[in-house]
């Protein structure tokens, strides 16, 4: 872009483009094999133009199976030359449109140079930098998600004629989004499109012409230190119906028929329906163990909606992941409202960094000399800040660069909430609107931090309900470790020195000069504070690993862990970081507040850089809190270690302190509601065959407490089976590169018989890294996609809608692969376990952990190893069947699971369900009658 700002005429053409090729550069002999251009004028599509292209090249059967076009279907095409003057015709005087251009727009150019023909000229529109822009909560960018979540017809995915005719309507929904932002919101984005990498600017300024022309005020919006808002609805609470709960059988059947065609009583569901209501009435605390197919959430969100509106009270939800509170939500509170014919006063609470600091925005937005990510992410909270009634940051979809942008807006304990007059606050909007909910909807995470806040905000409870209870142990233990990243440390310092040097020597020193409050020695005294600090922190850092026992050269591993009992560092250089951070962070505090006295007189642009200033001192500040925790505060029944690559130092270190055990802390936030209130702890992994209290007390619930569990019918899993292969070697008895070997054939066999659509879990990174190269290499499963866990580029959500996507396919996961990943229905038809899930001997909290209750006589691996392995092997069995409808397989390749005495212990935790023990061959053929006879 060069900065101005041309217009589109309303009669402009816009000339929407799709390419199908056989692979993604054409400079390295990939070509096209479908060409679709659909125009568009006056916001209808006026023609179309589509053709199959002989790319005289095999078409690679990846793309065969992504595209669905076929070597036949192009055999008798003409070749792109033969078109390629017809194609650069229709394109002259159009404005080039496609749903990421970087990829068909240079593809095309490449491919008119090849055929001796100039490149095009012209104006260009990227629909994904446009639909990101204007639709910043969506969940994905792509094509056929873009279509699915607007109602855009899209039939038939990757085929060139089906994808331009989705972006062409896509292109149509921008436009039709443009008109119903508020004119103030278009302007500002305006300003900003120059940056963009495509003609947006030009989009824009016709729609603002056409608004402008229009005399309507724009309704339901407010302007809040120049940032448009949505208007914020004062919540009143409603009065909700009060109704009789369901005791019997017959009242709650006759209720859910109503709702459901074809209803099938679920016992469990049913029997836990009255756990719940028993246990709120009676205020009694429970744990309640519920396995996939009970119909969990609605057992307990029925009897609590119920009981909040007898008793005018008011219920804590508590649940681990934002997605399950969106499934909560979005799902299951429709159908709990519909059944018992109420609606709920509800209001959804996450800790304060979940929200958007709206002042420190409305500062940065008045800076316009920053990146193009920046830039970009600033015009997606623009058109968000108009819409979002919530202020949730994770409503947002952020690319690439958002994500530091993001957090320098983030709401946290340092946010100046009285530093302006009638300051607006999303956080606080949550708070109030907790005071009239009936139900709160908030995450373990904020249910811990609330036990540190001098007024708890989660008082005046009527009951607790922990769905996923057994993630609490690990929330708790999140809050409570101390993480030390020197790439984030080297981050915040670098932003303070730029700052420190531009600020100090320039804004800072102009104005305490002539205030004649502070004498320029303090600054000149503060830099060197800076100074001081940086360089008692690098010597830090050398001397941590200056006497580490680091192998010399190249070795098969460079990722290395060591117990801080290890590390060889004076105590006395630690402390003497902290002091100099403490120097250098009052001396700067006391500069600052000769600008603070005068921040409205400020223009607009110092005012951004004085909270820029801020926001790193406050950064550095909870450094230092980080530091003395880290380093200076030691207390019992903690570990504490540091973790490197040897090929990125000192870039790579990280440091870690970890509490043994959290029950001191979960038991500080529910000791004050026992006996007061009704407290349901609900998961579906509460215990193992020979221990069922394991989660219980690592929670801290008393004995005393009862465990209910809920099976779900035998029918429910009709379609699983369990497979042990006992011809698989001995772990132990060969070498790691044999067993991975023989674990890559198994895979390999498994999804050939199964056509794909296979989970293949693993406790180890550098298991899992091996096996997937040696299966790359043997070119076995070349005709599927392959998806691996920190392999493959992508987040967890990332690889598991690729996975889904592809028909043809295998995910390779290990970690959190193991549970809350849901596949329904035909997606998933094996899960392969690879290794029985024991965490690793060495892991250093496991260690510590293990060491403890050797000290005091225990064996640690029957009361910490086994039952901890046992949990996750039913989390990981729980992937495989999450409707009465599905089938699968869950294929067990370590014999241990039938040689080890306590191998039948994984069985039993499992549901009922067929298990055969077979060799491979048997297995697969097995398999392939079972996928034959589904087909």
């Amino acid at each position: 872009m060069n900065g101005k700002c041309e217009v589109f005429m309303e009669s402009q053409t816009y000339a929407v483009v799709d390419l199908e090729t056989t692979g993604h550069s054409s400079k390295q002999g990939d070509r096209i094999i479908q060409i679709a251009i659909v125009f568009m004028k006056d916001w209808q599509v006026v023609d179309t133009y589509t053709k199959f292209v002989n790319p005289e090249q095999n078409i690679p059967s990846f793309i065969e199976d992504l595209t669905d076009i076929s070597n036949a279907d192009v055999a008798h095409a003409l070749p792109f030359q033969d078109i390629a003057y017809d194609v650069y015709e229709k394109l002259q005087g159009t404005v080039f449109v496609a749903h990421n251009i970087d990829f068909d727009l240079p593809f095309l150019q490449s491919e008119f140079t090849r055929c001796g023909i100039p490149l095009w000229q012209g104006k260009s529109l990227d629909t994904v930098e446009l639909a990101k822009i204007l639709f910043p909560t969506s969940y994905s960018y792509k094509l056929q998600d873009l279509a699915l979540e607007l109602g855009i017809i899209h039939q038939k995915a990757h085929r060139a004629d089906d994808d331009a005719l989705a972006t062409a309507y896509l292109l149509k929904a921008c436009y039709d989004k443009m008109l119903q932002l508020p004119l103030r919101v278009l302007e500002q984005l305006h300003k900003r499109s120059f940056k963009a990498k495509t003609n947006i600017s030009a989009l824009l300024f016709d729609v603002i012409r056409e608004k402008r022309q229009g005399t309507k005020k724009p309704i339901g919006y407010t302007i809040y230190r120049g940032v448009t808002l949505k208007e914020q609805v004062p919540v009143v609470k409603e009065q909700v119906k009060k109704c009789s709960y369901p005791a019997s059988l017959e009242a709650k059947k006759t209720l859910f028929e109503a709702q459901f065609e074809r209803f099938e009583i679920r016992d469990g569901q049913f029997r836990m329906m009255d756990s719940v209501w028993n246990s709120l009435n009676n205020r009694q605390e429970v744990l309640m163990e519920a396995s996939t197919g009970i119909g969990k959430t609605l057992a307990y969100l029925i009897p609590a909606m119920i009981y909040t509106a007898r008793h005018d009270g008011k219920m804590v939800i508590s649940t681990y992941t934002s997605h399950l509170q969106e499934q909560l939500l979005m799902e299951e509170l429709p159908k709990a409202e519909a059944i018992i014919g109420m609606k709920a006063n509800i209001a959804v609470l996450k800790g304060m960094k979940h929200y958007v600091d709206i002042d420190r925005f409305s500062d940065m937005v008045q800076v316009f000399d920053d990146s193009y990510d920046e830039n970009f992410a600033k015009m997606q909270f623009i058109t968000w800040l108009a819409e979002t009634t919530s202020g949730d940051l994770t409503e947002l979809n952020l690319s690439g660069g958002g994500h530091l942008f993001l957090e320098k807006v983030r709401r946290s304990d340092t946010t100046k909430d009285t530093r302006r007059k009638g300051a607006f606050d999303f956080y606080l909007a949550a708070l109030e609107q907790c005071k009239s909910a009936d139900l709160i909807v908030t995450n373990h995470a904020m249910v811990v931090a609330d036990l540190q806040r001098s007024e708890p905000i989660l008082n005046n409870i009527d009951g607790w309900i922990i769905d996923e209870a057994h993630q609490m142990v690990q929330a708790a233990m999140v809050r409570e470790e101390t993480v030390f990243l020197y790439r984030e440390w080297k981050y915040v310092l670098g932003q303070l020195g730029s700052m420190s040097q531009r600020t100090l020597e320039h804004d800072f020193y102009a104005r305490i000069e002539s205030s004649g409050r502070v004498h320029i020695r303090k600054v000149l005294e503060c830099q060197q504070y800076f100074g001081n600090m940086l360089d008692s922190f690098e010597r830090a850092m050398k001397q941590m690993t200056k006497y580490l026992n680091l192998p010399a050269g190249v070795t098969r591993s460079m990722k290395y862990t060591f117990l801080w009992q290890d590390v060889q560092i004076e105590q006395l250089l630690l402390r003497e970081v902290s002091q100099h951070l403490g120097r250098f962070l009052a001396s700067a505090k006391q500069l600052t507040t000769v600008y603070l006295q005068q921040v409205d007189e400020l223009p607009l642009s110092q005012q951004a850089t004085l909270d820029d200033w801020h926001y790193w001192l406050d950064e550095l500040a909870l450094k230092h809190a980080e530091w003395d925790a880290l380093f200076l505060q030691q207390r019992r029944a903690e570990t504490m270690w540091l973790e490197l690559d040897a090929r990125s130092l000192p870039g790579s270190i990280q440091i870690m302190k970890k509490p043994l055990s959290i029950k001191r802390t979960v038991m500080s936030v529910f000791d004050k509601f026992r006996g007061k209130m009704g407290i349901v702890w609900a998961s579906g992994t509460l215990t193992a065959p020979e221990n069922t209290r394991f989660i219980a007390n690592q929670l801290g619930i008393d004995a005393s407490v009862p465990l209910y569990q809920f099976q779900a019918p035998a029918s429910y899993y009709e379609g699983a089976q369990v497979y042990i292969v006992d011809d698989m070697p001995d772990i132990k008895g060969v070498s790691q590169m044999i067993y991975i070997e023989h674990v890559a054939q198994a895979i390999v066999e498994t999804v050939l018989a199964t056509n794909g659509r296979c989970f293949v879990l693993f406790t180890s990174q550098e298991m899992l890294k091996k096996t997937v190269m040696l299966i790359q290499e043997t070119d076995q499963l070349e005709e599927f996609m392959l998806f691996a866990q920190g392999v493959s580029s992508g987040s967890r959500m990332k690889l598991l809608k690729m996975f889904q996507k592809f028909e043809r396919s295998v995910l390779f996961g290990t970690n959190s692969f193991w549970e809350g990943v849901d596949v329904p229905g035909d997606a998933l038809s094996a899960v392969i376990v690879v290794r029985l899930p024991f965490t690793s001997p060495n892991e250093p909290v496991f260690k510590a952990k293990a060491d403890a209750l050797q000290a005091k006589g225990m064996n640690s691996f029957y009361k910490l190893s086994l039952p901890e392995a046992i949990i996750r092997f039913k989390q990981g069995f729980g992937r495989l069947i999450r409707s009465s409808h599905d089938k699968g397989a869950f294929i067990i390749l370590d014999r241990r699971i039938e040689t080890k005495s306590y191998g039948h212990q994984f069985l039993d935790a499992l549901p009922n369900v067929p298990v055969e023990k077979v060799p491979l061959g048997d297995m697969v053929l097995q398999l392939e009658h079972w996928y034959n006879d589904e087909v």
